[in-house]
């Protein structure tokens, strides 16, 4: 959990505030909670720039149990179909919002049943705050990893309980959820994954016990990374640092890869933020597609 001072450290960094030791602040209100982004970017809950239809599409919230608690969730999937390549979205800071709802939209016309949960849901609810300082403290500070990989898990298994392959699943997920990205490979029962933006290295904490550079050795599906050469949240040194940590370990440890688009800031993906850059995200896109396919998934 966050200490008072850090707390507000972090209020000092919202628009409209000023600290002579801002950059200082940031980089220790990223560190404690593991993350790669620029606290001060609040999310534009605005229309997404892609709006993918739900025509021949099963979309909408479904739930599964995992330890007495109802895990709520948003899956897009082929209507009518079975046996289909499931692929796990996992969200941003800000939650399971429209923008991460489309991304599975996405992936179901791709033909895969995608689903993405809400994993912050026993700590809070993302999409009521408007202070990402609070956001931080109150809701994503609290969530521990085994929580997420628990609940990770059981999405699996409800995906594959409705139309999934058990034998294709796939992971990917964009900045906090790409630090997850990079942990669920290490856990999970799947065959790849891409990492978009997800930081790297990050203080220990009970909730947060390793970070992706601890577990590269030791990863069970190979992972894409896709990162920006401009992300201010995410030094390339810890990119180098990765890749030796990766040229270490298992097979699948040795087969991920990484890309480094230039120019890209931090949630270059996002399409409903100023930070989208669409030539990187629709190249990306692609990547993860080819990635997923070039693995088994589809």
């Amino acid at each position: 959990m966050l200490n008072d001072n850090l707390h507000s450290d972090a209020l000092a960094l919202l628009p409209g505030r000023s600290t002579e030791s801002g950059a200082t602040r940031r980089t220790a209100l990223q560190a404690a909670l593991g993350l790669g982004y620029a606290v001060a970017a609040a999310p534009i809950m605005a229309q997404t720039a892609i709006a993918t239809p739900t025509d021949g599409l099963t979309a909408g919230p479904v739930s599964f149990v995992v330890d007495g608690f109802k895990v709520p969730a948003y899956r897009a999937a082929p209507a009518g179909k079975t046996g289909l390549p499931v692929v796990l979205v996992i969200q941003e800071i800000f939650g399971v919002h429209e923008y991460i709802a489309d991304v599975c939209r996405r992936f179901a016309k791709a033909g895969y049943l995608a689903i993405a949960p809400d994993l912050y849901a026993r700590q809070g609810d993302a999409s009521g705050y408007t202070d990402i300082a609070k956001l931080m403290a109150e809701v994503v500070a609290k969530v521990p990893d085994a929580q997420v990989m628990a609940d990770l898990d059981g999405a699996v298994q409800w995906a594959t309980a409705h139309g999934g392959d058990a034998a294709r699943v796939s992971v990917t997920g964009f900045c906090w959820g790409g630090r997850i990205t990079w942990l669920y490979a290490a856990h999970g029962p799947v065959k790849a994954g891409v990492a978009w933006y997800g930081r790297l290295v990050g203080q220990y904490s009970e909730l947060t016990p390793k970070h992706p550079i601890d577990i590269a050795p030791i990863l069970k599906a190979p992972v894409l990374g896709l990162y920006g050469e401009k992300d201010a949240g995410i030094p390339l040194d810890t990119i180098d640092k990765m890749k030796i940590a990766l040229s270490g370990g298992s097979p699948q440890a040795k087969a991920s890869q990484f890309v480094v688009y230039p120019d890209a800031p931090h949630a270059f993906h996002a399409d409903y933020r100023a930070s989208y850059r669409k030539e990187a995200a629709e190249d990306g896109y692609q990547r993860a597609l080819a990635w997923f396919k070039g693995h088994g998934v589809v």
